[in-house]
């Protein structure tokens, strides 16, 4: 009898697996359903690592299965089992650190929501709400009524609407306004940003013609006043907010665009993209046109989106003339596009802290993050460095450092903060030395492998941690405690 087949004999059945406390403790979490179809699957996989012998690519727990007879013993499968089920149970959305330095990073959601905007949305979520519902007459109304009367508020128009995102929002407008006709651009506005949204495809899936003006890097009135016929639908000015072109330029900015709609006739359509309600040069930033300006240069509509530079939830908002949001309301498009109930009580909230921006910064997040100092954040990391060093261990070397952040999603692409974070790099691979690269992506995924994720930049030789974004100096600290034993993760690769 070989070893392998003793081992076979000696494998506990489910039924024992069942007994132990393990399993007891994973049916309690997870379900007797559950965990009886992975104690099976586990010991499915010893069998097979016995049967293949070594080195026939076995899961690595099978592996250490057939190395002797405790380590296949109930409790050791149980234990293996409800490893197992947590990890499959783990949500595949779940929070991040946001050390990357991008404040508005779209891959990790953009805005964190502030906590008036977080208490509205889990309210909306616990029970009925009055979301298209008349309390004063008791009637059905309308649920761009909660946000409509603060939209006109904060940015001077005479009405505004809501739908999901600003995507939408720019097809809602094109295939209202525009179906059937001439929309006319720069050519050096055709955007193309994430996601494989490009403008052209936008107009074309609304139905709107395209017409193109002026060149790539130099667009004049008069191209625009050339190409306004008969069959010209609206004047659409596309905020570049994701790129910049330099040198022998020029654009016609709304102010003068609008004089000629007016005279011709033709709406003036004005794309912020990222749209901010404020003025972003109080906190030393590059100034972006705010909504409140585009509506006073005498734009028709104005789009832009809620959980960028505005710092709420995803949404498209639309403010301007009266008569043209009535029709975007009628078009059919409106109802599939529409924002629901827990996103527009996240963006009432939101909209309604800017009703007092003195205190913007300390409620709003995503103000709050732009608004930080450097001296503020090198502070926070020199104050980190020591508990993030000993977390690594002395194979890594933890420096405080001082870097750049970007706002992101689009917006002034070309334009950095200040800022500062930890710099960590491995003891054992010398700055610039063949090799680096791999152990730095090796401690990226190791971050990235924790419970709550940890993502940082690989820049300048290191792994940063740029703190713009960390509010709370424990969040971080309890992040890298579940890392293995010091060292482990930062051994130079062979």
């Amino acid at each position: 009898m070989t070893a392998a087949t003793g081992l076979l004999r000696r494998l506990p059945s489910v039924d024992e697996v069942l007994r132990t406390a393990a399993a007891e403790a994973a049916v309690a979490a997870h379900g007797r359903t559950a965990t009886v179809a992975v104690v099976r699957a586990t010991l499915d996989e010893i069998r097979t690592a016995l049967r293949a012998g070594p080195g026939a690519g076995a899961p690595a727990w099978s592996a250490e299965a057939a190395a002797g007879p405790e380590s296949a013993g109930p409790e050791s499968i149980a234990l293996a089992a409800l490893a197992r089920l947590a990890a499959a149970a783990r949500p595949a959305v779940r929070p991040v650190l946001n050390l990357t330095g991008v404040v508005l990073h779209t891959n990790l959601g953009r805005a964190v929501l502030a906590e008036a905007a977080v208490a509205a949305a889990a309210a909306a979520m616990r029970g009925a709400i009055a979301l298209e519902f008349d309390l004063t007459t008791g009637r059905r109304g309308e649920r761009d009524d909660h946000v409509r009367g603060l939209l006109r508020e904060l940015t001077g128009a005479e009405d505004a609407t809501v739908v999901n995102n600003n995507a939408a929002a720019v097809l809602l407008v094109l295939n209202t306004v525009a179906k059937g006709r001439d929309a006319i651009v720069s050519r050096g506005e055709l955007i193309e940003i994430g996601g494989a949204f490009r403008m052209p495809d936008i107009m074309a899936r609304a139905g709107a013609r395209l017409v193109e003006v002026g060149t790539t890097n130099r667009t004049h009135l008069r191209d625009y006043a050339e190409a306004i016929g008969p069959r010209t639908g609206l004047i659409l000015k596309v905020h570049t907010s994701n790129y910049r072109i330099e040198g022998f330029t020029a654009a016609v900015p709304a102010r003068e665009l609008a004089p000629l709609a007016r005279e011709r006739g033709v709406p003036l359509v004005d794309d912020l993209g990222s749209g901010s309600l404020i003025d972003l040069a109080r906190f030393g930033l590059a100034p972006e046109p705010t909504v409140a300006e585009a509506v006073a240069a005498g734009a028709d509509l104005v789009t832009f989106s809620g959980d960028k530079l505005l710092g709420g939830p995803q949404a498209g908002l639309v403010v301007g003339r009266k008569e043209l949001i009535a029709r975007l309301n009628r078009n059919p498009l409106k109802r599939a596009l529409r924002i629901d109930k827990i996103r527009l009580a996240a963006l009432e909230a939101t909209l309604a802290l800017y009703r007092d921006p003195d205190r913007l910064a300390e409620r709003l997040p995503t103000v709050r993050h732009l608004a930080r100092s450097q001296s503020d954040i090198l502070a926070q990391a020199r104050r980190l460095a020591p508990a993030v060093a000993a977390a690594f261990g002395p194979a890594v070397a933890v420096e405080a450092v001082e870097c750049a952040s970007q706002i992101g999603s689009g917006a002034l692409p070309t334009a950095t903060v200040p800022s500062a974070g930890l710099a960590v790099r491995p003891q054992a691979v010398p700055r610039g030395a063949r090799g680096g690269g791999r152990v730095l992506s090796d401690l990226a995924a190791a971050l990235r492998a924790l419970p709550v994720p940890v993502i940082g930049r690989v820049a300048d030789g290191a792994l940063v941690l740029d703190l713009r974004c960390l509010d709370d100096d424990a969040a971080l600290v309890g992040a890298l405690a579940a890392l293995p034993t010091p060292g482990t993760t930062t051994e130079p690769a062979r």
